[in-house]
């Protein structure tokens, strides 16, 4: 049968350096939380259990917990520590929620390590299974540039894990030791279960500690191992902002990484943000200052920014956006976005499709080929094949009470400045005159005119604003084209 395996998340403690009103786990950093991170990871060594331990603030972090488990579509379960004694009891709270017949091996992490990956688990399970005579505990170990607060990792000739002391327990010798616990853990769970009965909390900080699980299990008689980990940056603890922001830059340069040895441009790493749960096609190309979030898809060959923001957002396979904030949007294959578009939720833009500069969509579904190229609000709209929408147009979607929706059939072109006050049909090849109020549908083939002749009122500004900067500015060009009359008819008189 497969070796069994659990794994179990400490998620309990306060985490007040973070001066929040937001659990620390539930901060998040690449489009996810900490908590998130670190259940992700547990999963993807596909564990026969899953374990969180929740205690401060259980409401909100037990939630996040359930959200999750239904994302994995997996169990979760959370475990309750009352009371925050140590690691050691939050453990022994894990255990009590394991299935009575687990005799596997139990993998411990914690939630606040939210760059520790699923690729490093598995090495770590992979180690602690080689070990002959078998491991009873084998350690996650590191060697950070600051040593001071962790605890230290004490060896024996052989190489072999004595003890970890922690660093306020530690004597000056143990203390000048760079080798460090990273908190993570693989255990023999039928070893675990016996030592962890024994734990006491004779130490400076008067806690459960699991550390001291290692020692016990040493002196009797169980082989105890450490792993150390190369790239310490995936076992950083996050304990307040500062470190949160050190590790989401990492995060980032990690998530780049990955996405470049695919396949992806990314043309400046130091600019470019992308969530962890954002897929890039091979061949697309992100230029500086684009944020990719949520679960934004780019296609194959697609073009992103500079300066662009996309949330939820699909862009198909060749598609250029420039310059463009999107949520929840869909852009078709070869289609152009920008610059300086801004895309609301529920837009739908078909294959080679323009949203051209300083156009707002919401709602709106925008056919194959047709275009909107500038100074546009497109609200509650659909829009057909092969249309054209003029500049400076409106799409009057609302009375104040309710929203209405708008209909613009295919080979549709529309002069600039037509307001389009819903709920109103456009036919198949319709045109409209600039500047026209649109307010009854318009039959295919027909031309939408709703102005009559122009009119000019003379003197209207000197009568009614008197005083002001453009009445003075009307009576001095009145006054020159006088004199300018003038010259022109005494010209004349003298030719004569």
């Amino acid at each position: 049968m497969p070796q069994q395996t659990a794994v179990v998340v400490l998620a309990a403690g306060a985490g007040t350096r973070m001066r929040s009103k937001t659990p620390k786990v539930l901060h998040s950093l690449a489009g996810r939380s900490m908590l998130e991170h670190a259940l992700h990871a547990a999963n993807e060594i596909d564990p026969t259990d899953l374990i969180t331990v929740i205690g401060h603030d259980r409401d909100q972090v037990g939630a996040a917990v359930n959200s999750v488990a239904a994302e994995l579509g997996r169990e979760i379960t959370s475990a309750v520590q009352e009371q925050q004694l140590g690691t050691g009891h939050a453990v022994q709270c894990a255990l009590s929620a394991l299935p009575a017949g687990f005799t596997g091996d139990l993998l411990v992490t914690s939630a606040d390590v939210p760059l520790l990956d699923g690729h490093t688990l598995s090495a770590l399970l992979d180690e602690h299974r080689s070990y002959q005579p078998r491991s009873a505990v084998t350690v996650l170990t590191f060697v950070p540039e600051d040593p001071n607060g962790y605890g230290r990792i004490v060896r024996d000739p052989d190489g072999g894990v004595l003890e970890i002391v922690e660093h306020a327990d530690a004597t000056p010798e143990q203390a000048a030791i760079n080798e460090v616990n990273s908190g993570v853990y693989v255990f023999d769970v039928t070893v675990l279960r016996t030592m962890i009965s024994r734990l006491t909390t004779a130490n400076a900080q008067h806690e459960l500690y699991l550390t001291d699980v290692l020692k016990l299990a040493r002196e009797g008689g169980h082989p105890v191992h450490g792993a150390r980990l190369v790239d310490a940056a995936k076992v950083t603890g996050v304990n307040d902002r500062v470190q949160m922001a050190q590790a989401a830059r990492t995060l980032n340069r990690y998530i780049l990484e990955r996405h470049m040895r695919a396949g992806v441009t990314v043309i400046d790493p130091a600019t470019t943000w992308v969530d962890a749960s954002v897929r890039i096609g091979r061949d697309a190309v992100l230029r500086p200052g684009v944020q990719l979030l949520g679960n934004t898809v780019i296609g194959e060959d697609a073009e992103v920014g500079p300066d662009s923001t996309l949330t939820d957002v699909l862009v198909g396979e060749g598609a250029k956006v420039v310059r463009t904030h999107g949520e929840g949007a869909t852009i078709a294959a070869a289609a152009t976005i920008g610059p300086f578009a801004y895309l609301r939720p529920g837009t739908i833009v078909g294959e080679s499709g323009k949203i051209g500069a300083f156009v707002e969509t919401k709602n709106a579904s925008i056919g194959a080929h047709s275009k909107v190229p500038h100074l546009t609000y497109v609200g509650d709209a659909t829009i057909g094949e092969y249309s054209n929408i003029g500049a400076s147009s409106v799409f009057v979607n609302y009375d104040g009470v309710k929203k209405h929706h708008t209909v613009v059939g295919s080979h549709v072109r529309t002069g600039s400045d037509t307001m389009f006050v819903a709920p109103v049909t456009v036919g198949d090849g319709a045109y409209s005159a600039a500047g026209t109020v649109l307010r009854r549908n318009v039959p295919p083939g027909a031309l939408a005119v709703s102005g009559g002749a122009q009119k000019n009122i003379e003197g209207w500004v000197q009568r009614y604003r008197p005083g002001t900067a453009a009445a003075q500015a009307a009576a001095e060009a009145i006054a020159a084209d006088d004199r300018a009359s003038q010259a022109t008819e005494q010209k004349d008189g003298n030719t004569e």
